[in-house]
């Protein structure tokens, strides 16, 4: 695993927030739930997305565009559509809305009419602290032309929307997480961007070794020599170069990475007491785990757990 990759633990397409959508002119699609994070493709065809409070984004084939919450957004044929709003959320996604290939009800009865188009819509509960690091790194709004390494899974999309096969929800599901990955992945390389320190770190050769060490295990006892070890080079130059390259020391950086894990952990669905979150992420007892989460969270594990996460009045957090 690595820095990227372990931003997506638990990110995943749900059926029932799964959308297929074959549209004839006019329509007015209002996405109203506010998804922490909403991916809309255009499979063929084309509209405009319109975030609140941003400009209109046209798409064409190929294009997507990935709008990040708790922002509402419309898709709509053109601007200024005669057609009325269709509201849509979670709840418009249940099979008897139109089951499985046109799961949000949007089904025009001309599929293949000329001049239609067709959306695939995948709305992403993202949670916790993790999901707080991925959602922290993109902007509100971001579109995305069609490149190759997503036209791939796009015209898998398409292959798949077209037919009713058992265990196409699965299918969908996993094409659309493929779809998301490869599309940040696009973003965060594209030419002039701006992408977190750490995952234009993973390029070097010795720093993106020892982060992907250190999220491979991050529970393990390192210190910066044995991480230098592992990746053929001096204590002092992976410091240095570690440090540019990041934005913070590689043990600093692994405080940091453990104490997102542990936050998860004490909120989680597990119940696990906190000396047990305190050896998964690499303490040996708790009373150490909790001075690190409190000097870094701003409150003790205890008050994170009882609080679902919040952080009390006065309390800051960090990290």
């Amino acid at each position: 695993m690595d820095a990227f990759g372990d931003l997506f633990r638990g990110v995943r397409a749900q059926g029932s927030l799964f959308g297929s959508s074959t549209l004839t002119a006019p329509w007015s699609l209002r996405f109203v739930d506010g998804a922490p994070l909403t991916l809309c493709t255009v499979l063929d065809g084309g509209g405009w997305i319109v975030p609140d409070g941003h400009p209109p984004e046209h798409l064409a084939p190929g294009d997507t565009v990935i709008v990040r919450g708790p922002a509402r957004f419309s898709f709509v044929d053109e601007i200024g559509t005669a057609a009325g709003p269709i509201e849509c959320g979670e709840f418009c996604a249940v099979p008897e809305l139109g089951g499985t290939r046109h799961r949000l009800g949007w089904h025009d009865a001309a599929i293949d009419a000329p001049g239609s188009t067709t959306l695939v819509t995948g709305a992403y509960p993202v949670t916790g602290e993790i999901g707080r690091r991925l959602l922290d790194a993109l902007p509100e709004v971001l579109r995305l032309e069609p490149d190759d390494t997503a036209d791939p899974v796009r015209a898998l999309l398409a292959a798949e929307v077209a037919v009713d096969a058992p265990g196409q929800q699965v299918v969908l599901d996993r094409l659309l997480d493929w779809l998301l990955v490869c599309s940040l992945r696009v973003w965060f390389d594209r030419p002039g961007g701006a992408p977190p320190a750490w995952y234009s770190a993973h390029r070097d050769r010795v720093v993106g070794h020892a982060l992907r060490l250190l999220h491979a295990e991050p529970a393990a006892p390192w210190t910066v020599a044995a991480l230098a070890d592992r990746a053929g080079v001096s204590r002092a130059t992976l410091a240095k170069r570690f440090t540019e390259l990041v934005g913070e020391p590689p043990l600093t950086y692994l405080t940091h990475w453990r104490m997102t894990l542990a936050a998860d952990l004490l909120t989680g669905p597990d119940a696990a007491t906190i000396a047990e979150v305190a050896r998964t992420v690499g303490y040996s007892d708790a009373f150490g785990f909790s001075a690190a989460f409190k000097r870094v969270r701003g409150v003790t594990p205890s008050d994170f757990r009882r609080t679902g996460g919040g952080v009390p009045a006065g309390a800051e957090r960090s990290g």
